[in-house]
């Protein structure tokens, strides 16, 4: 029997440099013609649940079908089912910056198709990425203790999901290692009632008691960062319970406001009980290449770590999370594994960093390249400049509903997010007041507030039904808020004030049958 000829199966072969330079430039032309139309599809997806399975075939096809039949199906039955992320009038979540450096730095990547673990495996891969999280702390003026100039060092991970999982495990194994392995369930882990839920779900994993997660309330006196002084009281009652405080996680940026904590009295607060502090800035981090907004971030300097999502607000697409360090040896003894089939020179030698050691997974992509695309395409002046122009559309639409004594916002405005809702006057009702009053006018006020919250979440679904833009909410001090978030590549200041026409518009149709 004949020896199998690979290409007697395949008309050509998978990774034909012409054949892929023809499909290469069909996709390339299919997304083009997606971002020069993007805004004219409805924002959020319309679609219902389980429609493509009603679309596509039950099983996959025998025979191979062309690139053009697999587009056109793209075209009709999965742009329908796609909330367009990258669209003008995306004003939710937060947002997922792409950019044409972003994207080729990606193709770069996912072109070469290394397989990073290890400093052998892809040298390249790996001493790009520490020049590049060099690079980016020091545009953050991170100190240098954060660098691998100094000491310390930075690693790109997916997302801050992994590397608040990352970083917590490290804090556990160096205080079990102090304390005794019998003393796991006594670990505790605080944050705010605003920490992202990241950070619940890296506890779980991590194993820490789900009786000592503490997520720490806050107020709307303190615009709902987390106050030192509260810290200090939860720390002190564990203390006195006999558990032992591990990690604290501050925020730059909270998902649901964009509420800044004190940094620096927080960080006050956890080095007597020699708690980790990790600072999670997924948001608000990028804005900080600013000089003008690099305060929020005073106080890192006591801080074990830092984080922040270059694919959220740095024109790097999904997913790039960058996390730098003080002490890598601390992620490295709680991270690494050394089979005999990944031993090799370089890693024996010690003069390498290998990555596998910085994260949950082996294998790892080559993130380092869109990042180095994006800031050598931009560069740090034209990076800044267009993070303060999407500032300057959130001061635009700030503005615009204010004018409108309908509405209040909500919350002070510090980046491009802006917190406002339907005002309870506008409804007829008086304007509620938390902190006073007697037990019979407070529940007059929750019924006040929960009808008013009722109206602002009808407004906001009727906003998003039309398709013409996209927002999302949030729930601070059990009031209904309406964030809108401005960060996409391709917002200008006329889809500001469309979207701005857009709720006054459906405002006033909820309103009149209320």
């Amino acid at each position: 029997m004949g020896s199998l000829n690979f290409f007697s199966i395949f008309k050509n072969n998978p990774l034909d440099p012409e054949e892929f330079r023809r499909q290469g430039h069909m996709m390339i032309d299919f997304l083009a013609d997606y971002y020069a139309n993007v805004e004219k599809y409805p924002v959020r997806s319309q679609v219902e649940p389980g429609y493509l399975r009603k679309r596509l075939p039950e099983s996959a096809p025998y025979n191979p079908e062309p690139i053009e039949t697999i587009l056109q199906d793209v075209q009709e039955h999965i742009i329908p089912g796609i909330t367009h992320w990258q669209s003008p009038n995306f004003f939710a979540y937060f947002p997922c910056s792409s950019s044409i450096a972003g994207f080729l730095g990606e193709m770069l990547s996912t072109g070469f198709n290394v397989v990073g673990f290890n400093w052998i495996s892809s040298p390249a891969a790996t001493e790009l990425e520490t020049i590049v999280v060099d690079w980016l702390g020091e545009m953050l003026k991170l100190p240098k203790s954060f660098l691998f100039s100094g000491n310390g060092g930075g690693v790109l991970q997916g997302t801050t999901c992994e590397a608040i999982l990352c970083t917590l495990v490290a804090a556990r194994d160096q205080m079990l290692c102090r304390i005794g392995r019998d003393n796991m369930g006594k670990l505790v882990v605080y944050g705010s009632d605003q920490t992202h839920s990241a950070l619940q779900k890296a506890a779980k994993i991590a194993g820490i008691h789900p009786n000592n997660f503490r997520a720490i309330k806050t107020t709307k006196s303190t615009s709902f960062a987390l106050s030192p002084d509260s810290l200090q009281f939860e720390i002190c009652k564990d203390i006195e319970a006999g558990l032992v405080p591990l990690f604290l996680c501050a925020t730059v940026g909270t998902t649901s406001t964009a509420a800044v904590d004190p940094l620096g009295s927080l960080c006050n607060v956890a080095k007597d009980y020699g708690i980790w502090v990790h600072v999670d800035a997924a948001y608000a981090g990028s804005a900080c290449i600013c000089p003008e907004f690099r305060h929020f971030m005073d106080g890192v300097e006591d801080a074990n770590s830092f984080s922040l999502n270059a694919h959220k607000w740095f024109l790097t697409t999904l997913d790039c999370c960058c996390l730098w360090v003080k002490d890598p040896s601390a992620l490295v003894q709680s991270l690494s594994t050394n089979p005999e089939y990944l031993r090799n020179k370089a890693t024996d030698s010690r003069q390498v960093v290998d990555y596998k050691d910085w994260q949950i997974a082996l294998s790892r992509r080559f993130r380092a390249s869109k990042l180095w695309f994006v800031l050598r395409s931009y560069g740090v002046a034209n990076l800044r400049n267009f993070m303060r122009s999407h500032v300057e559309m959130a001061n635009l639409f700030e503005g615009l509903v204010a004018m409108d004594k309908r509405f209040e916002i909500m919350l002070p405005r510090y980046f491009a997010m802006v917190c406002f809702r339907v005002s309870p006057i506008a409804m007829g009702r008086p304007k509620a007041e938390h902190e006073n009053g007697n037990v019979d006018e407070k529940k007059k006020v929750n019924v006040e507030e929960e009808s008013s919250n009722e109206v602002n979440q009808k407004l906001l679904e009727s906003i998003n039904m039309s398709g013409r833009v996209y927002m999302t909410h949030a729930m601070v001090g059990n009031v209904y808020v309406i964030r809108f978030a401005v960060g996409a590549t391709l917002v200008e200041e006329r889809h500001v004030i469309m979207a701005w026409k857009v709720v006054q518009d459906h405002a006033t149709a909820i309103l009149s049958t209320n």
